[in-house]
């Protein structure tokens, strides 16, 4: 029996529709992932903290910022500028020797390091008793050397940088000309890695940091007043790296760099083949601790979601349309070495 061609075109369309309405990509297995979004606070809160913690970190950062300074104490190559009263004669400069000495006329040699300026001065007062009536002392630190933190790792200019009063994370990473720039898979990027950098402080690492809030976003709280002796390390890009598996022509790791986002790599990766699901998964935290979240592609792709930057260490999982690839993944690749090789893994030359 010939079926004519207008009902067989009906016929087609009322398929279509009704399997469209029934069909279910079976998206239940993902209502436990959240979703993950491209707002500013959505990337910041995903830090895996509890708010408990997020709490009790930034109570710690505040205390450290409102700590009481010590008072300033003379060291090694300071130089100090030393007038004494009605004697223009005796006004004197002189640089702190390495062990902790300046030189002026009749007293020869007084060992001042480690005085606060009211103590180098009542020093020097007692010296010249002997040979003047009640002299008055004033002590000027012209030049101060020896109120220091350093920064090194992946910035334009590391080393040992004076500090003033007030000066913060944020100002010091400026100081240095912020990142160094390196050329990874011949493309040159910031090498700066904020995720992983580390401030030390009385030699105790300060993890309740996060350098992206301090120096990108300008935190008060994480944006530490800096003291002497500070020292800041700031990671190295080279450690970090994202990497795309599943369904996709592509799968590859590439260095990963703050303008990273989902769909920069999904080009990279080759795009996307027909049988791809609508939702990416994000893997963060690494293997030890890892959070999957969910990722609208479709959203995305179809503008009414924004493109999700990515984080340094993230890996894209993109299933197929089954998901009971997704569940095999889940159970046998997730626990892997291979995986944990993937996320760590690091570009040698």
């Amino acid at each position: 029996m010939k079926i004519p061609t207008s009902k067989l075109f009906f016929i087609l369309i009322a398929s279509s529709v009704i399997l469209n309405s029934c069909y279910n990509r079976l998206t239940g297995n993902y209502d436990e992932f959240p979703d993950l979004t491209d707002s500013s606070s959505a990337i910041l809160d995903q830090t895996g903290l509890s708010k408990e913690e997020q709490a009790r970190r930034r109570e710690i950062l505040q205390d450290m910022n409102k700590a009481q300074q010590d008072a300033y104490r003379i060291n090694a190559g300071d130089v100090l500028q030393v007038v004494v009263y009605d004697h223009p004669d005796l006004r004197t400069s002189s640089v702190v020797t390495p062990d902790g000495f300046i030189g002026m006329v009749f007293v020869n040699q007084l060992h001042v390091a480690g005085k606060t300026i009211k103590e180098a001065t009542e020093l020097i007062q007692d010296a010249l008793k002997d040979y003047i009536v009640n002299p008055a002392v004033g002590v000027i630190p012209s030049e101060i050397h020896s109120e220091t933190v350093s920064i090194v790792g992946a910035c334009a200019r590391p080393g040992m940088y004076t500090i003033s009063q007030g000066m913060r994370l944020a100002d010091l990473y400026a100081l240095v000309g912020g990142s160094s720039v390196r050329n990874y898979d011949n493309q040159w990027l910031d090498a700066a890695d904020l995720t992983n950098s580390l401030f030390i402080r009385d030699g105790k690492i300060v993890d309740a940091v996060d350098f992206h809030l301090a120096i990108e976003h300008g935190d008060p709280d994480h944006n530490l007043l800096l003291r002497k002796g500070d020292y800041v390390y700031i990671g190295v890009r080279s450690e970090s790296m994202v990497c795309l598996i599943g369904d996709i022509p592509n799968p590859h790791k590439r260095v990963w760099d703050n303008n990273l986002g989902l769909l920069e790599v999904l080009t990279t990766g080759g795009y996307l083949k027909e049988t791809y699901w609508p939702h990416a998964i994000i893997i963060r935290g690494g293997v030890a601790n890892p959070t999957l979240y969910k990722v609208d592609i479709d959203g995305i792709l179809q503008g009414r979601r924004p493109n999700v930057m990515l984080e340094a260490g993230d890996v894209i999982y993109i299933p197929k349309d089954n998901i009971s690839e997704f569940n095999v993944f889940v159970r046998k690749i997730m626990p892997s070495v291979q995986l944990f090789n993937i996320i760590r893994g690091n570009v040698r030359k």
